[in-house]
């Protein structure tokens, strides 16, 4: 589910939700407030009854038993991803304002093997803040890693590629292979993560999802 910024910014917290933004800042308060909603939201197409979000282990959420998901927000823009746990080992999502990293970030959070492709997607399609996708696709790849180890993900421990779709220029495919070892899920040991991003609306957008088998 995802929401721009409005109705949903005035959503109500639960009330066991209410201390963690106690005090925060106005708009922090609305960000955590409608991002839980779109939650909600998303419990309910699910069939189970909305529920209170709250952080875990280094913020991430803690969902109610028989479901997981991840949760991301950017000005103006707020989204959550659910899935039964029957039916996905883990996923994460990341939104980014489409734009181009801040001076001196990208160094430090690519890989050499890395920015080279991306030099050569940005001679293709100028049009996509490349730098930019490949940062959301880190995020998306770390909330899809961390519930499947309770462990950190650098950077540089996961080389991404972003493969445009044939003939598309704003959506396409990713491959997060791992340099660390991986999850081991259904019994086998994970050695890469496969996602999807887009950018549309304003929007740089990326999704990994870790089936079972």
């Amino acid at each position: 589910m995802e929401s721009r910024e409005g109705a949903d910014d005035l959503a109500e917290l639960f009330p066991e939700e209410e201390p963690v933004v106690a005090s925060a800042v106005v708009k922090r308060r609305h960000e955590f407030a409608a991002v839980r909603s779109c939650a909600r939201r998303a419990m309910e197409k699910l069939g189970h009854a909305p529920q209170p979000v709250l952080p875990g282990e280094r913020g991430a959420p803690r969902w109610p038993d028989g479901l997981l998901g991840s949760m991301t927000h950017c000005d103006g823009y707020r989204a959550a991803a659910l899935a039964r746990t029957a039916d996905l080992a883990s996923l994460g999502i990341d939104a980014e304002p489409h734009g181009p990293l801040p001076d001196k970030i990208l160094p430090a959070v690519s890989l050499p093997a890395e920015r080279d492709r991306l030099a050569a997607l940005a001679a293709g399609r100028p049009g996509v803040p490349w730098d930019r996708l490949l940062f959301s696709a880190k995020e998306s790849v770390y909330k899809a890693w961390f519930p499947l180890t309770g462990t950190w993900l650098d950077f540089e421990e996961a080389d991404i590629e972003l493969r445009p779709d044939p003939g598309a220029a704003d959506r396409g495919s990713l491959r997060a292979r791992l340099l660390v070892p991986g999850p081991v899920v259904g019994g086998r040991r994970l050695g890469q993560f496969e996602g999807r991003w887009t950018v549309r609306e304003g929007l740089v957008l990326t999704a990994v999802v870790v089936p079972h088998g």
